[in-house]
């Protein structure tokens, strides 16, 4: 099976910034894929490269194959966007700003009459269509947004940021709708500051920092990378916190146990993979004769994992000029009515 994304050794230098430090990337086709990083990590060169705004300095990128700069027209015809910020045009109502677009792709008037209205529809503004960009609210204006990446039909959905800045309600709702769109079989690419968000909707995320491709897993096995904490809330808490060796079952099994604490009436374990360590906890507490009222395991979040790998590069602002050097991510109208290359 074509990846959605394929790039390898990918690398892009803006002066004295190197913006892709060599990253080898695949995206499978029809996944939900994270790229997550801290602001200058790199995602929107990354972005930019693909759909050709930014040239690459060295490396191979691919979109089902297509090479973003041999085959650029194949590449980006595949390829919907939705940058965070809102490059639109402002003065034509956003029924007429989709039909502009679905023509800088080629889409006869017609049909790009009926699928403006079909893709205003799907993201719930239709009502609006003949308003213009500027008067519509701010969660109408996220609606639009997509609306438009959506009016290629394309394989692969860009989504850079689509929830900043939107109420709870409408960052569900934009959550179901593009869940719908990966499950008819979009491949979509988000990156987003909201690591919930990645949590929640990623089969994989890709962590950046400083242009460099920190570790590409699942959001389970980057969170099973951190400690879990146990809190058990005895009966009758002991003076003090047992030592490991004294939790013969929980020594035996080989447990990555951190620590162990007494906090008023509850113990207090952390441990890697605490879902597994928790049994043993149980029974060697049992057999000590202690009365358990509760117990609970906290995971470690994504966030947590994901603060912790970034963070010897924190304070590091060298590659902050990424998002002031690269260019929006949306195409804009040439002089002779195609698209920048």
């Amino acid at each position: 099976m074509t990846a959605a994304i394929e790039t390898e050794n990918l690398r892009k230098r803006y002066a004295d910034v190197q913006a892709l430090d060599g990253v080898s990337l695949s995206v499978p086709e029809g996944s939900f894929f994270g790229l997550l990083g801290p602001n200058g990590a790199g995602k929107t060169t990354f972005i930019n490269v693909l759909v050709g705004l930014v040239r690459r300095s060295g490396g191979r990128a691919e979109v089902f194959g297509h090479d973003v700069e041999d085959d650029y027209q194949q590449a980006r015809d595949a390829i919907g966007v939705a940058p965070q910020e809102f490059n639109v045009d402002r003065f034509f109502p956003i029924r007429e700003v989709l039909e502009h677009k679905a023509g800088y792709h080629g889409i006869p008037e017609a049909e790009a009459r009926e699928r403006a209205d079909r893709v205003l529809e799907r993201v719930g503004i239709y009502d609006k269509r003949d308003t213009r960009f500027d008067w519509l609210s701010g969660g109408m204006k996220r609606r639009f947004m997509l609306a438009r990446a959506l009016i290629t039909e394309p394989d692969l959905l860009i989504l850079d940021e689509p929830t900043a800045g939107v109420d709870v309600q409408l960052r569900h709702d934009l959550w179901d709708l593009i869940t719908d769109l990966n499950e008819s079989g979009t491949t979509i690419l988000l990156t987003t500051h909201y690591i919930e968000e990645a949590e929640r909707l990623c089969d994989e995320v890709a962590i950046l920092d400083s242009g460099s491709l920190l570790t590409v897993a699942t959001p389970e096995e980057l969170m099973d990378r951190g400690p879990d904490r146990i809190t058990v809330t005895l009966r009758d808490p002991p003076a003090s916190a047992p030592a490991v060796s004294s939790l013969p079952s929980v020594a035996d099994a080989d447990h990555d146990v951190e620590s162990v604490d007494v906090e008023g009436d509850q113990l207090v374990v952390t441990a890697r993979q605490g879902g597994l360590v928790a049994p043993d906890l149980v029974r060697d507490l049992d057999r000590d004769g202690h009365e358990i009222i509760d117990l609970d395991i906290s995971r470690t979040s994504l966030e947590e994992v994901f603060v912790e790998m970034t963070r010897e590069a924190e304070g590091d602002d060298a590659g902050e000029a990424d998002d002031e050097a690269a260019a929006d991510p949306e195409p804009a109208v040439a002089s002779d009515g195609g698209e920048r290359p």
